[in-house]
């Protein structure tokens, strides 16, 4: 278990980091080609960070050709599986010894707290990259029940050359998600970190060339969607596309795709997940722990957040009552103090359309929180619903918001769940099992939890339905498969050429 240090030593920590600021391309770091470079803040002070190079399309053109080449000559997609696997466990081990120096660095640049950083985040990227390379040398090829004059051989092979399109909630552990499964199946990688944290991207990039990455295999390039994403969305030589961000976006890279060369898209996108909790689940106080965690953890920035609490009538009352005393135990504060539970939203832009959502709510529908504190933190938020079309049930608000309705039965509270155009994660509390296998069942949606709030593991794929994903699944063996295309081999046995005929 990770042991937390003080708020003290954790600013410490942060005044002596060595802040990544240029783009990584063909195994070393340079700045942009055009030069330019983008601020890069501290969301809880609004304090400098870091110059950061903003790359545009003529990086991008050069960390296509030489990953290109990279993935040509096999330096990496052609090495034996066991030496690949070796190169992910030692990138891994190098990031959990420095994984207090990347917690930091993480909650510095997007605001996360530094709890989260260092029990969740770290943790859990370097699990999921030990993970997959562990899956490297265990996934096995197939052979078809062909005839007894032909051998058919089904091979998988490593799509190409890829680009990772980051969000900026969870950077490093979504990058993690997508250069896991895409290096352990010898694809060459571009990176494209968010704007708002692109600094451990960079920082990681450096420790996997020396871990053995070989030069131009990874390449990480910072700035803006119009600048990096759109051009590695159209590039004509890019195979394939991963991207985590909003719907809106992800559209857009089905259009890039369908515009430039049809390369493979897989989107992971938004979500408006609701959690019902019926009269018998329990115990309340345990329901009520989970729906915090759910619907705030990570200032509520996350895609999987509970956004929805779909509740029966009869423990309504009681639920909130708990939600509101669990509250209690989630300050907010300066993200590098191990106490603080809520930190600052990612960015202004991003506090003032959270808190346009809020200025529309009336005051008497207000159960807990609602206030702003310094233009940057936003308290957790509870409140009635209102009309079933109304934005704080539609709109995805990405912040720490959570919408209460109130229902009379079953039926009724699926029915809720299930309208909306998203379906990416739902939870459901009861004590009845046929009740709760019969509503997962119905619950539209990548993932559904019973009697708790969570994602899963790394061996569980995780993605959505309608407007919360397409093409593929982050986590998993599953993830493995985005990253690879299928060969049919058919080999001619027969000793006469007439029976080989068809």
């Amino acid at each position: 278990m990770t042991r937390l240090l003080t708020h003290t030593e954790y600013a410490s920590i942060a005044s002596s980091l060595q802040l990544p600021t240029n783009a990584w391309i063909d195994g070393r770091f340079r700045p942009a080609v055009g030069g330019k470079t983008f601020a890069t803040l501290d969301p809880a002070s609004d304090t400098h960070l870091a110059d950061v190079a903003a790359c545009d399309s003529r990086d991008v053109d050069l960390a296509v050709v030489k990953a290109r080449e990279a993935f040509t000559d096999g330096r990496w997609s052609r090495l034996p599986p066991t030496m690949r696997k070796g190169v992910l466990l030692d990138l891994a081990r190098r990031l959990e010894r420095r994984s207090r120096e990347f917690a930091v660095m993480e909650s510095l640049d997007s605001g996360k707290t530094i709890l989260d950083c260092e029990t969740v985040d770290l943790p859990d990227a370097i699990g999921c990259l030990r993970w997959h390379a562990e899956a490297i040398d265990k996934l096995y090829d197939e052979v078809s029940p062909a005839s007894d004059d032909h051998l058919a051989m089904i091979l998988r092979e490593p799509i190409g050359v890829v680009g990772l399109v980051l969000p900026w909630n969870f950077p490093l552990l979504m990058l993690a998600w997508k250069l896991g499964p895409a290096l352990a199946s010898g694809c060459s990688v571009i990176v494209k970190p968010a704007e708002e944290t692109s600094l451990t991207a960079l920082a990681l990039a450096e420790i996997a060339a020396e871990a053995g990455l070989p030069a131009g295999v990874l390449n990480v390039l910072p700035g803006s969607g119009p600048d990096v994403g759109e051009p590695l969305g159209r590039h004509a030589d890019v195979d394939m596309v991963s991207f985590t961000g909003s719907t809106e976006t992800g559209r857009r890279f089905l259009g890039y795709a369908a515009e430039s060369n049809i390369n493979e898209v897989v989107l992971e996108m938004g979500g408006k997940n609701p959690c019902i909790v019926m009269e018998d689940a329990e115990p309340l106080d345990r329901v009520a722990a989970h729906v915090v965690a759910g619907a705030f953890w990570n200032m509520g920035e996350n895609c999987s957040a509970i956004s929805r609490l779909i509740v029966h009538r009869d423990v309504v009352d009681a639920l909130l009552a708990r939600i509101v005393a669990h509250l209690r135990e989630w300050p907010l504060g300066d993200p590098l103090d191990p106490a603080t539970r809520v930190g600052p939203l990612v960015s202004k832009a991003h506090f003032d359309k959270v808190s346009a959502h809020l200025a529309q709510l009336p005051a008497e529908r207000l159960i807990v929180g609602g206030e702003s504190v310094d233009g940057r933190w936003i308290q957790p938020t509870v409140v009635h619903a209102a009309a079933p079309d109304e934005a704080l049930l539609r709109e995805e608000i990405f912040g720490p918001v959570l919408a209460v309705i109130t229902v009379g039965g079953f039926d009724e509270a699926l029915r809720i769940a299930n309208d909306t155009r998203y379906g990416l994660t739902a939870s459901l509390f009861t004590s009845n099992v046929k009740r709760a296998i019969r509503g997962a069942r119905i619950l539209q949606a990548g993932t559904v939890t019973i009697n708790s709030f969570g994602e899963g593991d790394a061996s569980t794929p995780f993605g959505g339905y309608g407007l919360s994903g397409f093409g593929g699944r982050d986590k998993s063996l599953h993830a493995h498969e985005q990253y690879t295309r299928l060969k049919t081999l058919w080999i001619d046995l027969a000793d006469d050429l007439g029976d080989a005929v068809d």
